[in-house]
C-alpha cells in the first residue's frame, strides 16, 4: 500500500491501483478504502459506483471511519445501493470484471437508513465529517429520523473538531433560535470559520448578515464582497445577490452589464428570483427598447420554478400579447398558479378574467374561496372582491344582501367598495334604497379621484337625486373625469354647455366637446354634433359633415338620428328643384 501511495504521488494511478487491490485482498482497511475511492474517482480504473460502494463498505465494516463517513454521504445523495459488506469483491489486479464493466453508475434515490447507519458509526468513532453528515440527516432527513436537539449536539462536536461543514451546520442550528446579539455573534463566528475554507454557502450567508447588520455592523461593501466570493464559487444565491449589487450599485460601483451577466448565470443555475429579475430587466428596457419576447422566456423559467410574481407577470404578458401570442386561457393558467401561491394581485386578475368568461367552473369557485378566506381574516380588499363575487354569482349563488354586507365593511378603506356600496344604496340592491347615503359614499370615492364615482356623483348633482341640485359642481366633476378620458363625461359637458342648465351657455364649446366624444364613438354625441352642424347652432352650417355624423349615429344604434337624415334628404331635394331660385337655409326647411 505504501508503494501504491508513492506511485499516486507520481501520477501513476494504474500501477498504484493494482497494488491497492493486492493490499485490500488481504483485508487491510485503508487499502479497501483507497480501492473504493479509485473506482469512484476513475483513478487508474474505469469508474464504477457499485464497486466503489462495495469496497467502501468492506473498509467501513473493518472500522475505517473515513470510509464510514464517505459512505454515509454517498447514500444520502443517492449514489449506489445498499450492499452486504461481507460480499466478495475481487477485481483482477489490472481492472474490472465483465459484470463490473456493465454495472450502472447512475444516481439512485437516497438511502437514508444506510446513510444514518454509517454516519452514526463514523460520528461515534470521532469523525468530524461523519458527525456533520449525521447532524445533517437528523436535521433534514425523513421525519422519522429527525432530532434537532441531537443534531445540534453533533454539529457542535464537528465544528469544534475543525470541520467546515460542521461549523456551517452549527451556525445554522444556532440561528434557528437566535434571539439576542450574543447568539447572533456566535452565528457569525462559526460562519466565518466555515467561510475561511471558501465554503460557498457560508460566504453567501455572511453576505446576508453583513447586508442586514445581524451579529455584525451593517456593511454593504463587505456584504457585496462576500456575495462576490460565493458567486465565484458557484453559489447561485450568491450569484443572484452579487448580480443585483452590481445592477443597483449596492456596496460596489454599479455595472449593469456585468450585473445582468451574473443574474443570468444564477437564473440558468435554477434561481427563480434571478430569472424573474432578468425577465424584469428585459420587460422594462433601458438604453434599448423593452424586449417582451425575451422577458417572457425568463419569466417562464422563473414561473416554472415556483416564482409567484413571475407567474403573474407571464399571465399578464399572455393577456396583453406582449412578447407572446395573446391567449386568455394561458393567461388564466399562470394567474391561477400565482394565485394558488398566495399572490393577491394575481387572484384579483384571475377573478377579472373569470368575470369575462375565461376559465372554467373550478376557477369561479377557486377565486371566490380565495377572497372569502382572506376577507374572513380581515383583508378589506378581499372583502370587496368577495362582495363582487356574491353580487354577480361568481363561484357562489348570487346573494346581493350578503354582497352589500361585505361591501359596507370594505368601504371603510377601499375606494372601489365605496363606489359599489354607493350604487347599491342608490339602486336598492341588497339594501333599502337610500339616495342620500348612496350619494355620500359616491362623494367619498370621487374625492379620492375615482373616475366612475365622479361621473355618477355629477349625474346626481345634475338631477338633484339624494341632495340638492348643483350644476356648477357637476360640471367641474365632469371636467375632471373628461380630463382622464371618460367619454360619457365628455358628452355630458357638451350637453350642459348647450343650454338649459345652471351654467353659462356656450354652444361653440358645446360643439367642441360633442366632437371629442363623437370621434371616440359616442352615439348620442355623434347625433348632437350632426344637429349642431346642420342647424348652425355654433355659428357654422356644414350639411355634408352633418350627414356624416348623423349616419355614424344611426350605425351606432342611435335610430333617432334617422329623422334628421330624412330632413337633410328634403333639403337636397329642394336644392335640386329650386337651384335657380336660391338655396334655402336649413332653418327654412325646419331643421
Amino acid at each position: 500500500m505504501r508503494r501504491a501511495i508513492s506511485l499516486v504521488a507520481k501520477g501513476e494511478h494504474t500501477k498504484a491501483f493494482a497494488l491497492y487491490v493486492r493490499a485490500a485482498q488481504s483485508g487491510l482497511a485503508e487499502a479497501e478504502y483507497r480501492v473504493g475511492r479509485s473506482y469512484l474517482e476513475a483513478a487508474g480504473v474505469p469508474r464504477s459506483q457499485p464497486e466503489g460502494i462495495r469496497w467502501l463498505e468492506r473498509a467501513a465494516g473493518h472500522g475505517h471511519v473515513e470510509a464510514q463517513s464517505l459512505l454515509a454521504a454517498l447514500y444520502m445523495h443517492g449514489v449506489g445501493g445498499s450492499r452486504d459488506a461481507t460480499a466478495p469483491a475481487s477485481p483482477s489486479p489490472g481492472g474490472t470484471s465483465v459484470n463490473q464493466l456493465f454495472a450502472t453508475n447512475e444516481t439512485q434515490g437516497p438511502d437514508f437508513a444506510a446513510a444514518a447507519h454509517w454516519a452514526r458509526i463514523a460520528a461515534e468513532g470521532g469523525s468530524a465529517d461523519g458527525q456533520a453528515v449525521l447532524a445533517y440527516l437528523l436535521t433534514s432527513g425523513p421525519e422519522e429520523i429527525r432530532d434537532l436537539a441531537e443534531a445540534h449536539h453533533w454539529y457542535e462536536r464537528s465544528a469544534e473538531a475543525g470541520c467546515p461543514q460542521g461549523a456551517l451546520g452549527f451556525a445554522l442550528s444556532l440561528a434557528r433560535d437566535a434571539k439576542d446579539d450574543a447568539t447572533h455573534q456566535r452565528v457569525v463566528h462559526y460562519l466565518t470559520r466555515a467561510a475561511e475554507t471558501d465554503l460557498p454557502t457560508a460566504l453567501y450567508l455572511l453576505g446576508v448578515l453583513h447586508e442586514r447588520g445581524v451579529g455584525v455592523e451593517r456593511d454593504a461593501p463587505a456584504a457585496a464582497q462576500f456575495f462576490r466570493r460565493a458567486a465565484e464559487k458557484g453559489n447561485r444565491s450568491g450569484q443572484a445577490r452579487w448580480g443585483l449589487a452590481l445592477m443597483e450599485g449596492i456596496g460596489v460601483d454599479a455595472n449593469p452589464t456585468e450585473g445582468e451577466s451574473w443574474l443570468r448565470r444564477a437564473a440558468l443555475a435554477g434561481d427563480p428570483e434571478a430569472a424573474a429579475l432578468v425577465g424584469d430587466i428585459y420587460a422594462k428596457g433601458g438604453a434599448l427598447p423593452p424586449n417582451y419576447a425575451e422577458a417572457a422566456i425568463w419569466m417562464r423559467r422563473a414561473a416554472e420554478a415556483g416564482h409567484a410574481g413571475a407567474a403573474r407577470t407571464l399571465g399578464l404578458l399572455h393577456l396583453t400579447g406582449a412578447g407572446v401570442a395573446p391567449d386568455p386561457d394561458e393567461a388564466a393558467r399562470w394567474l391561477r398558479v400565482a394565485g394558488e401561491a398566495g399572490d393577491k394581485h394575481a387572484q384579483a386578475d384571475l377573478a377579472n378574467l373569470v368575470l369575462k368568461g375565461v376559465g372554467g367552473t373550478d376557477d369561479l369557485v377557486r377565486t371566490r374561496q380565495w377572497f372569502e378566506q382572506a376577507a374572513a381574516s380581515g383583508d378589506l380588499v378581499a372583502a370587496f372582491n368577495y362582495g363582487v363575487c356574491l353580487a354577480q354569482g361568481v363561484g357562489v349563488p348570487k346573494d346581493e344582501k350578503q354582497a352589500a354586507t361585505w361591501m359596507r365593511r370594505a368601504a371603510e378603506r377601499v375606494i372601489n367598495a365605496q363606489y359599489w356600496y354607493g350604487r347599491m344604496l342608490i339602486e336598492g340592491r341588497g339594501v333599502e334604497v337610500n339616495l342620500e347615503e348612496g350619494r355620500a359614499w359616491l362623494a367619498r370615492a370621487a374625492d379620492i379621484g375615482m373616475l366612475d364615482a365622479q361621473v355618477s356623483l355629477a349625474e346626481m348633482m345634475l338631477n338633484g337625486k339624494g341632495g340638492s341640485r348643483d350644476h356648477p359642481s357637476a360640471l367641474a366633476l365632469f371636467e375632471k373625469a373628461a380630463a382622464k378620458g371618460h367619454i360619457g363625461a365628455t358628452f355630458a359637458i357638451g350637453a350642459m354647455l348647450g343650454g338649459g342648465h345652471d351654467v353659462p351657455t356656450d354652444r361653440a364649446n358645446a360643439q367642441r366637446w360633442f366632437r371629442q366624444a363623437a370621434e371616440r364613438g359616442h352615439p348620442v354625441a355623434q347625433m348632437m354634433l350632426g344637429r349642431y352642424l346642420a342647424r348652425g347652432l355654433a355659428g357654422t352650417i356644414d350639411l355634408t359633415e352633418a350627414r356624416h355624423w348623423l349616419n355614424q349615429a344611426v350605425a351606432s344604434g342611435q335610430t333617432e338620428a334617422a329623422q334628421d337624415i330624412a330632413v337633410l334628404d328634403r333639403v337636397e331635394q329642394i336644392q335640386s328643384t329650386q337651384s335657380g331660385e336660391g338655396t334655402p337655409t336649413a332653418h327654412a326647411v325646419g331643421l
